[in-house]
């Protein structure tokens, strides 16, 4: 493990993070015809809101497009960011899970509306789970109940702690099988990433192979994908990277790049690229990856009846979320893990799109970054 002092890397520069507004209308919008890429490069150049190591932005809109880093890919050899360097992309891998069960539902293999219990009968869940279908753990309406007896990762120093401890995907579920439903499948939304472990099993169990394997047979190696995968018990990142790193209790920083990403199991271990993203992102919307009835599904919301928990509108589709800024949705999703932050999203038209990673080392840092962004492309 690298630990740097605070002294040791300053950045200058930093990558724009737009909190994307969420909830409002689902009707496609195009953002702005023109954006000025000195904007962009502005909105990528401050690592100090919040404090990075690394940024890059990859965007196009009508007639043109654009890619710019700022900072660096490793803090010791102050290599700088290249767009096929490879960085954890976290919960977007919900994106590609749900484009694989999406898949299997239009093959006539699987029913969405075929209860959770039923399709994974192996699984020890308790009475009142069988109301939960698979469509309920796409779109995290499920209700289920919160996890217990897992690591308190509050501070940074514990998440170092754990962060090669090993979780399978059994022991996973059963952290939120010991309570009732938090509530009837279907009537709320909460987001929750145990809804993927659960439609990763099912993956494995319908197609017979991992589901990192079903993922790179279905998508990965179809879009010629090169820089992405599923990394399975590897806790490393191989080949050309950006190193993740997190900020300690006394400021410094500590390389977090190797990381036993089992706790994510099915939910948040996408290793990725900017451009790989950037063509997967062009495949599901276009129509590439999924036929229109699967895909339609990508893009609707449950019903306006359907709330978040705080009350807001339900912003999560299978396998998706919509943000409205400014009159302005855009559809993508967002992945973080530990030193590593990533956001992909674009307008269901594709007229405007976005893929932004960056590299904030603060545990809970805010998205100043993403504000930025966004209020160039949808002023």
């Amino acid at each position: 493990m690298t630990c740097l002092s605070r002294r040791a890397f300053t950045g200058a520069s930093a990558i724009g993070a737009l909190a994307l507004a969420t909830g409002g209308s689902s009707t496609p919008a195009s953002a702005a015809s023109v954006v000025d890429p000195r904007a962009l490069d502005a909105a990528i150049s401050d690592l100090s809101h919040p404090r990075a190591t690394a940024s890059q932005l990859l965007v196009a809109w009508p007639g043109g497009r654009w890619y710019g880093s700022a900072g660096v890919a490793d803090a010791v050899s102050e290599r700088p960011v290249h767009a096929d360097d490879r960085f954890r992309a976290g919960s977007v891998t919900k994106a590609l899970v749900a484009t694989v069960v999406l898949q299997l539902w239009a093959e006539g293999r699987l029913d969405l509306d075929a209860p959770v219990t039923r399709c994974l009968p192996e699984l020890s869940m308790p009475s009142g789970f069988d109301r939960i279908a698979v469509s309920h753990l796409l779109n995290h309406t499920s209700g289920l109940p919160d996890h217990r007896k897992v690591p308190d990762l509050s501070t940074p120093e514990a998440v170092l702690r754990h962060r090669f401890d090993h979780w399978t995907p059994q022991r996973l579920v059963d952290t939120v099988t010991h309570a009732p439903l938090k509530f009837a499948p279907g009537t709320k939304q909460e987001y929750r990433g145990i809804n993927y472990v659960l439609l990763a099993l099912l993956v494995e169990k319908l197609t017979g192979h991992r589901y990192g394997d079903a993922i790179a047979e279905r998508i990965v190696r179809p879009l010629d994908l090169t820089g992405t995968l599923i990394p399975g018990d590897d806790s490393r990142l191989h080949g050309s990277h950006v190193h993740g790193y997190l900020s300690m209790t006394d400021g410094s920083l500590c390389d977090i790049t190797r990381y036993d990403q089992s706790s994510s199991w099915g939910e948040g271990e996408l290793v990725s690229t900017a451009r790989d993203l950037f063509r997967f992102q062009n495949a599901l919307f276009s129509g590439a990856l999924l036929p229109p009835r699967a895909r339609k599904k990508v893009f609707t919301l449950p019903p306006p009846t359907v709330r978040m928990l705080d009350g807001s509108p339900a912003r999560y589709s299978m396998g998706l979320q919509a943000a409205t800024v400014r009159g302005t949705t855009f559809w993508g999703k967002t992945g973080e893990t530990y030193g590593y932050r990533t956001r992909m999203f674009a307008t269901r038209d594709l007229s405007t799109r976005f893929v932004l990673s960056y590299t904030p080392a603060p545990l809970n840092a805010e998205e100043d970054m993403v504000n930025r962004v966004v209020a160039v492309l949808a002023p």
